[in-house]
């Protein structure tokens, strides 16, 4: 673990140049003392590395010393390489003739036998990112919106929302672009906030030049837009009981709260409390599962299951069963 650190160290000075410990911990996910002892390991093997003090200060390699042998692959880091690249996301971008020149020239450096491998493993794996039911949706202007983005030019979009007035004018500063389920999404300034980029109606990219705030980091972001977007989808809560059939059926959050919350009934079936978006969205989301799930609460939904059953049972000539009902105690 030690030496796999130490050559971190040294290719992170390599690309990068000066570094501070704190950067380089944080980098390293390792303490500030850490560092400070892999660079006295480093200096007693005989690597020309040096460190300044003050607020300028930090370590950094001999004025043109570089490694080359560091950059050799191991062959896990060549499959990981080989594997990661998802070829119709950068056709996408407008960037698929250079993905393949990338690969190429990666598998040309590759020595015979690690090339040779790396081959029979990209004939057995394939990615393919979208679900299974997601819609194919184009978007004409990605590459356009990419470009920006790696300029930091500031985009003038014509852009449909889901609310009225449904067409909108935006002047937008491209954060960057997130590629999730098989959709493209824009994370752009003022705000942030994220769009759709298939649902971009018309595009210009302007000379107009921008910064993205310092403190800006597209990944945390995104993590912290998934997090508030499911918690305000998180309307309410259903007490349900649902079937060992039906539990299997449940997917993402549902399964996660039956997991938490489900207790055993003794007729088999498990009570648990879902979360629900809306009253409306459970409503359908739950007919899905029929029989394998009955709502008790609350009153609103269970109510409009009910209706809907009714009227099915009405409109296929069926007649639905009473409820069953405990029998009254025999008098003596």
């Amino acid at each position: 673990m030690k030496s796999s650190r130490l050559i971190s160290i040294l290719l992170l000075l390599q690309t990068r140049g000066r570094m501070t410990a704190a950067q380089l911990a944080d980098e390293l996910e390792v303490s500030v003392r850490t560092v400070y002892r892999d660079v006295e390991s480093l200096h007693a093997a005989g690597v020309p590395l040096y460190g300044d003090a003050g607020h300028s200060g930090g370590y950094q390699l001999l004025a043109g010393h570089r490694f080359s042998r560091l950059t050799d692959l191991y062959a896990g880091e060549a499959e990981a390489l080989f594997l990661a690249g998802i070829p119709g996301a950068a056709a996408e971008l407008g960037l698929g003739a250079h993905f393949v020149d990338a690969q190429l020239k990666l598998r040309a450096s590759l020595p015979a036998p690690l090339r040779d491998h790396v081959d029979r493993l990209r004939s057995r794996f394939h990615i393919d990112a979208p679900g299974w039911y997601a819609e194919n949706t184009e978007a004409p202007f990605l590459p356009g919106v990419a470009e920006a983005v790696r300029t930091s030019r500031v985009l003038a979009v014509r852009y449909r929302r889901w609310k009225e007035p449904t067409d909108v004018d935006r002047r937008l500063e491209p954060y960057g672009l997130v590629l999730k389920a098989g959709r493209w999404y824009l994370v752009a300034g003022p705000g942030p906030r994220t769009y759709r980029v298939d649902q971009i109606l018309g595009l210009d990219v302007t000379d107009e030049e921008f910064d993205i705030p310092e403190d800006f980091s597209l990944p945390d972001w995104w993590a912290a837009h998934q997090i508030a977007f499911r918690a305000r989808l998180h309307g309410g809560d259903a007490l349900v009981l649902v079937s060992p059939d039906g539990a299997k059926r449940l997917t993402g959050e549902a399964a996660r709260a039956l997991a938490d919350t489900g207790v055993p009934e003794p007729d088999g079936r498990i009570r648990a409390t879902l979360p629900i978006e809306s009253v409306a969205h459970a409503q359908h989301a739950f007919l899905a599962l029929g029989a394998d799930i009955e709502v008790l609460e609350p009153a609103e939904l269970r109510d409009r299951l009910a209706e809907t059953v009714s009227r099915l049972a009405a409109r296929y000539g069926v007649t639905p069963p009473l409820p069953e009902r405990t029998p009254p105690p025999r008098t003596p």
